[in-house]
C-alpha cells in the first residue's frame, strides 16, 4: 500500500504551499500522497467550536478532545494503513533532526500513514496524546522544530513534510544533490557554495574550485565544512565524539561476526530471500572466516570505536579479483578490493563510515596497488551517493549468487594517486 501523509487543522489554506515547488511536483506525479483536513468538520455544534476554557484557569483556550478524537479516528479509518503513526507538532517534543526526517520518509516510503495535527491557541488537550499512546496500534511522536513557540502547529508541519519529503525516492530530480549537504554526510555543516560571475563586488571565487584539479577541491571542502561546523556548531562535532579507526586484533573477532550479524541484512535488496542473506552470514562472515582473514596476508580488517566500543569494520582484500566481469572492468590492474562497510544502524551519520572508507585507502597506498575497488547493490541508491561522496564512480556491473538469489551490483572504483590518503 502507498504511504500516505495527512495533516488536519483548523485552517486548512494555511497547507496551500504543499501544492508548490517540489513536494508539489511530487503530489501531481503521484510521488506523494498527501491529503489535509479541516477540523472544523468534525464539530457538532452550530458555532462549530474546537476549544474551550482550561481546566484550572490561566489564560488562553485549549483545543478540545472530542472533536481531535473523531477527526483522528476517522482520518485514521481513511487511510486503513497497518503502519499508523500521529504526529503532534510541539516546542515540547523531540528535536527534528535530519535523522527523524529520514526515519519518517523511509516509513512513507514502506507504505505508512502519518497524521499531522496541527494544534492552536494553548494546545490539544492532553488526554487526545495519552489514548493514542496507550493502545498498541498507533504510535505518537511529539515534534519540535526548534526552541520557540509559534501561534500554531501548521508551520512546524510544513517542515516536517518538507524535510521528509525531499528524501523520498524520485521527488528531488538528482539525488546526488542529497549527498554533500547541511546536516549530510558525517555530520558536518555544508561547505560554502559559489557560482558565475567569478567576481562579484570585490570577492573572488576561490581559486581552487577553478582548479579543475577535485582531489584539492574534495580537500578543500571537508576543511571548509569542518571550520564551519566548529565555528557554528561545535555541539555537532561534540556529539558525534571521536572515531578511531584501527587494526583488527584476534580478541576483536566475536564481536565483529556480531556487528556484521546484526548489519549485513539491512544492506540486502528484498529480493534476496532471508534464509540465503542468513546462510550467506553463516559461511562468511563468522568467526573461523573472520580469523582466516586476520591472518592472512593478502587481508586486511580495519575497525572503527566510538567510546572504545567497536561500532563498525570493513575488510581490504588485496588478491586478484575473483570474477571475469570484474577483472575485465578493471583492466587487470593491481588493485585492492573494499568490502562492504558495516556500521551499526545506531551509528549511522556520525562519520564512522567516512572514516573506514579513508583509512581503507591510506592502508591500500601501503600496497602495490593502483586503485581500490567495491560493489554495491544497484538497488542501494543511499549506499551508492555515499561511495560517490568519498570519490568513487561507477565503472561497471557484476552478478553473482547470494544462495539461490541474484545480486547485482554496480562496481566502483577509486583510483589511488599521492593525495588520495
Amino acid at each position: 500500500m502507498t504511504g500516505r501523509i495527512d495533516v488536519v487543522s483548523i485552517f486548512p489554506q494555511y497547507l496551500d504551499p504543499l501544492d508548490l515547488s517540489l513536494v508539489g511536483k511530487a503530489r501531481r506525479d503521484g510521488l506523494l500522497n498527501i491529503s489535509v483536513h479541516d477540523l472544523r468538520d468534525w464539530t457538532t455544534d452550530a458555532h462549530r467550536t474546537v476549544d474551550d476554557a482550561p481546566f484550572g484557569g490561566g489564560a488562553g483556550m485549549v483545543m478540545r478532545p472530542d472533536v481531535w478524537g473523531r477527526a483522528l479516528d476517522e482520518v485514521f479509518r481513511q487511510g486503513r494503513h497497518h503502519v499508523r503513526t500521529l504526529v503532534l507538532p510541539s516546542p515540547a517534543g523531540e528535536p527534528l533532526t535530519q535523522t527523524t526526517a529520514e526515519e519518517l520518509a523511509l516509513m512513507v516510503a514502506a507504505g505508512a500513514q502519518l497524521v499531522l495535527a496541527c494544534g492552536r491557541y494553548e494546545g490539544i488537550d492532553a488526554r487526545v496524546a495519552h489514548h493514542y499512546q496507550a493502545g498498541e496500534q498507533i504510535e505518537v511522536r511529539e515534534i519540535s522544530i526548534g526552541d520557540y513557540v509559534l501561534n500554531g502547529g501548521e508551520a512546524a508541519a510544513l517542515v516536517i513534510i518538507e524535510a521528509l519529503a525531499r528524501l523520498l525516492p524520485g521527488v528531488v530530480g538528482n539525488p546526488e544533490s542529497l549527498v554533500e549537504e547541511s546536516h549530510g554526510s558525517g555530520g558536518l555543516l555544508e561547505y560554502p557554495v559559489y557560482t558565475r560571475p567569478t567576481y562579484w563586488r570585490d570577492q573572488e571565487v576561490p581559486e581552487v574550485l577553478r582548479s579543475g584539479d577535485h582531489d584539492r577541491i574534495r580537500r578543500w571542502r571537508r576543511a571548509r565544512a569542518l571550520q564551519r561546523t566548529a565555528q557554528r556548531r561545535p555541539d555537532l562535532l561534540e556529539a558525534a565524539g571521536t572515531v578511531q579507526v584501527r587494526p583488527a586484533k584476534a580478541a576483536d573477532i566475536e564481536e565483529l561476526a556480531e556487528v556484521a550479524a546484526v548489519t549485513f541484512p539491512l544492506a540486502c535488496p528484498a529480493h534476496i530471500a532471508p534464509d540465503d542473506v542468513q546462510a550467506f552470514i553463516d559461511t562468511n562472515l563468522n568467526p573461523q572466516r573472520l580469523r582466516a582473514y586476520l591472518r592472512s596476508r593478502e587481508h586486511t580488517i580495519l575497525l572503527a570505536t566510538l567510546g572504545g566500543a567497536i561500532v563498525g569494520y570493513t575488510l581490504l582484500g588485496y588478491q586478484e579479483p575473483s570474477s571475469e566481469d570484474v577483472r575485465a572492468v578493471l583492466r587487470a590492474r593491481p588493485c585492492a578490493e573494499l568490502s562492504k562497510i558495516y556500521v551499526l544502524p545506531e551509528h549511522h551519520r556520525r562519520g564512522v563510515g567516512a572514516a573506514l572508507v579513508r583509512a581503507a585507502i591510506a592502508e591500500a597506498t601501503l600496497r602495490p596497488v593502483d586503485s581500490v575497488w567495491l560493489g554495491v547493490s544497484q538497488l542501494n541508491e543511499r549506499a551508492q551517493q555515499f561511495y560517490r561522496s568519498q570519490g568513487f564512480t561507477r565503472v561497471g556491473e557484476r552478478t553473482f549468487n547470494v544462495g539461490s538469489s541474484i545480486e547485482s551490483d554496480f562496481v566502483m572504483e577509486l583510483t589511488l594517486g599521492p593525495t588520495s590518503a
